[in-house]
């Protein structure tokens, strides 16, 4: 008598991700046909955007707490996190060099001659820019809790890593408290899936919000910027990422890539790299790659491995100074990258904040240039789609990176996932199968 293998569950969340598309069309088309109908939406995506927010704390948190309070030696968690930001900061520069050179290439701005309406603009966005100082103190939260009630991510990054830490020193006695964090987390991802399928609502009113508010024709005398732009944020993923991860760790940036389609077209539609952060600590786990290591890599990434943001930096500053009619010379464009390399770490993946950072950048450097950040603003939010597109792969890459450097990492899982022999399970986003083996993992001596 032969038993017959339980069928498995069918996706049905494949039917969400069409929705998502045909929402961002119908976004468009109602954009166009009635912009101010359109401008009226933006709150539908503004509040999608917030429910996705609303879960990234709780989930970093378990997901760093879970990870590190598993792993036998705290040395491991400090060469995890050296061996990222090391990289972060090598890769952030290359980018920064990449959006500098194109941007001497193509001079998109020669030609304008912006007009003195634009100042305003310009100067506003100098006061939401931050220094150094005033980042880092920034790292640390008024209270043990109001980390996870202001949202911020490098806040909740450190203590979460003071509780894993804390439960490593409590050793069996903290046993029950990690279960607990266990069931949290179930329970936060499965919070989060059912804010997913809200996603076609969001998308279609941020589209059509934005297009009702820029409409085509102002996009025309900034197509070039727009156009080179997008094409060097495509050369540095599939080429120079491509290259490294293909190199280092035998991984093909295609597959990579297409195994996180649905969070790149939920970063589309959002554009908001933060959007898809909960979804890609949990498919990177269940690519194979530790808890440890999707834990600190993936936060930390996106604060200091803005790869996106640093080309857009680069380029939109010679933008500006050349439509100005006052080009930056050699040595100010030298100094102005060394600037950015330390500024555009507090750049958040979040729509606006590259903005925010080039105004700052500016005002450092050539105060008279900052009037032009105003003109930036009409296409903003068009380039920071690219943005968050290219950060998001730069961070994805990043994690398999590390996790293959530190041998933390399951080659025979990773190679399943990415040839679809292994599916990521939608309804939980948890990889309940291998949570035990990834706890094991962490606790090898290494």
């Amino acid at each position: 008598m032969s038993t017959q293998a339980p069928a498995a569950k069918r996706d049905r969340t494949h039917y969400l991700y069409i929705a998502v598309i045909a929402a961002v069309a119908l976004g468009i088309a109602v954009g166009i046909l009635f912009p101010e109908v359109g401008k009226e939406l933006k709150p539908l995506g503004t509040g999608f955007v917030n429910l996705i927010k609303m879960m990234i704390s709780p989930i970093i948190f378990c997901t760093i707490a879970l990870g590190v309070g598993s792993v036998a030696k705290a040395a491991k968690v400090g060469r995890v996190g050296g061996l990222a930001i090391g990289y972060f900061l090598v890769m952030s520069t290359v980018a920064l060099v990449i959006g500098l050179i194109v941007g001497n290439i193509l001079q998109p701005g020669s030609g304008l001659h912006l007009t003195p309406e634009i100042a305003e603009k310009g100067q506003e966005q100098i006061a939401k820019s931050e220094g150094t100082v005033e980042f880092l103190l920034g790292i640390i939260p008024k209270t043990l809790v109001s980390a996870f009630t202001e949202g911020e991510v490098l806040q909740t990054l450190l203590v979460a890593l003071l509780a894993g830490f804390a439960l490593q020193k409590l050793g069996t006695k903290g046993e029950p408290i990690r279960r607990g964090i266990e069931h949290i987390q179930r329970l936060v991802f499965r919070i989060l899936a059912m804010i997913m399928w809200a996603a076609p609502i969001g998308a279609f009113g941020a589209i059509a919000a934005v297009v009702g508010a820029t409409g085509w024709k102002a996009l025309q005398s900034l197509a070039v910027i727009m156009i080179g732009f997008y094409i060097t944020c495509g050369l540095f993923v599939f080429v120079v990422l491509g290259l490294i991860v293909g190199l280092f760790a035998r991984v093909s940036i295609f597959k990579l890539l297409k195994y996180l389609g649905r969070e790149f077209l939920l970063i589309l539609s959002t554009s908001s790299s933060e959007s898809a952060l909960p979804r890609l600590i949990a498919k990177m786990e269940h690519a194979g790659v530790s808890k440890p290591v999707v834990g600190i890599t993936v936060p930390t990434g996106y604060s200091f491995n803005l790869d996106g943001t640093a080309i857009y930096l680069t380029m939109a500053s010679i933008f500006i100074a050349d439509a100005l009619d006052k080009p930056l010379t050699i040595g100010e464009q030298i100094s102005l990258l060394v600037f950015m390399i330390i500024a555009s770490k507090g750049a958040a993946g979040v729509t606006g904040a590259g903005l925010a950072t080039l105004a700052g950048g500016l005002s450092s450097h050539r105060p008279e240039l900052v009037d032009g950040v105003g003109f930036i603003v009409g296409i903003d939010r068009f380039m920071s789609e690219a943005r968050a597109l290219t950060n998001f792969a730069g961070n994805a890459v990043a994690t398999v990176l590390i996790g293959t450097w530190t041998n933390e990492i399951d080659r025979e899982q990773l190679d399943r996932t990415l040839n679809g022999e292994s599916p990521f399970d939608e309804a939980t986003l948890l990889d309940e199968n291998s949570k035990d083996a990834s706890a094991e993992s962490g606790m090898k001596e290494t």
